[in-house]
C-alpha cells in the first residue's frame, strides 16, 4: 500500500483531514492551515494512497517537545485517520491503510533518531481507539479522563512520556457571559466547535464576551495545559463530536438568562 510524503498537491485535502466534501468541515475555517505555515519545520505528515493514486489516510505527527504532553527524544502522533465515510472519497477502512501509516511513521522517526513514538487514543470504541494502538504494540503509560497516552519504545533508555493536565480554566466576567475557546489549530473538530461558539456568542450583543486562547503557541498552552476547547464561564462544553451550532447557542441562551 503507497504510502507518501506530504507534497504542495494536497495540501487543501490535508487541511480538511481528506474531508474536503463535507460542508461542516468548511466551518472550521484556516485554523489549520495558519498552524501548519507556523510548524511547518516540524510537523511530519504522510498520507496513504490506494493503487491509483487516490490519498485515503493520513498521519500527522511532531518532536514530544512541541506537543501538548511531556517528553523527552519522543515524538507524537497528533491524529492518524482513515476516510471511513461513502461520501466524498468513499470508505478506505479496513484495507491496513492505518497500519501502513503507523509503520511508515515510526520508521520515519526512528531515522530521525527518536527513541519512542507516542500517541493519544480514547477508551470508548470510536476514532483514535486506545485497543487499536494496543494491538500495533503499543503500551499505555498514562490516563486523563476518557483519553490515554500510550507509547512504542524503540530503545531501551527511552523514558515514558506524561500528560500534561489542566492547570486552570477560565473564570466568568461579572455581570456578562464569558465564552471561551481554546484551539490549537491542528484540529478542525475542535476548530468547528471555536468557530461556532464565537458565531453564537455575537449573537447576544454586549451580554456575552468572546475570548480566544491561542494554544497553537505552547508557551500559552502550558499556562493553562488546555488544547482545544471551549468554556461557559467556567463550565467546559463538549467539543468532540462537534455540537451543533444550535446546541452551543442554547446553551449560551440558557447563560444569558440567568444574567441578573
Amino acid at each position: 500500500m503507497p504510502i507518501i510524503d506530504l507534497t504542495e498537491e494536497h495540501e487543501k485535502l490535508y487541511f480538511h483531514c481528506l474531508e474536503d466534501w463535507s460542508d461542516e468541515m468548511k466551518e472550521s475555517g484556516n485554523h489549520k492551515e495558519c498552524w501548519y505555515g507556523k510548524n511547518k519545520d516540524k510537523v511530519r505528515v504522510k498520507l496513504g494512497t490506494d493503487e491509483k493514486g487516490n490519498v485515503g489516510g493520513m498521519i500527522q505527527y511532531l518532536p514530544v517537545e512541541d506537543s501538548f504532553i511531556e517528553g523527552h527524544d519522543l515524538y507524537f502522533v497528533l491524529c492518524i485517520w482513515v476516510h471511513g465515510y461513502k461520501e466524498g472519497r468513499g470508505n478506505f477502512q479496513k484495507k491496513g491503510m492505518g497500519k501502513a501509516l503507523l509503520k511508515a511513521a515510526e520508521e520515519d522517526v526512528r531515522n530521525l533518531g527518536a527513541k519512542g513514538l507516542a500517541a493519544w487514543g480514547v477508551s470508548l470504541p470510536f476514532w483514535m481507539k486506545a485497543s487499536w494502538f494496543k494491538k500495533q504494540g503499543y503500551e499505555p503509560v498514562d490516563k486523563n479522563g476518557g483519553m490515554v497516552l500510550l507509547w512504542k519504545r524503540f530503545t531501551d533508555d527511552a523514558k515514558p512520556p506524561k500528560w500534561i493536565k489542566q492547570k486552570k480554566k477560565p473564570q466568568g466576567i461579572s455581570g456578562k457571559v464569558a465564552v471561551t475557546g481554546f484551539n490549537a489549530g491542528w484540529c478542525p473538530a475542535g476548530s468547528i466547535t471555536f468557530e461556532r461558539a464565537m458565531r453564537a456568542s455575537s449573537e447576544f450583543g454586549d451580554k456575552v464576551v468572546f475570548r480566544h486562547i491561542d494554544t497553537s503557541d505552547r508557551k500559552i498552552f502550558l499556562e493553562w495545559g488546555i488544547v482545544n476547547a471551549v468554556f461557559i464561564d467556567d463550565k467546559e462544553i463538549t467539543t468532540g463530536p462537534p455540537l451543533s451550532y444550535e446546541k452551543i447557542r442554547k446553551k449560551i441562551e440558557r447563560s444569558v438568562k440567568k444574567l441578573k
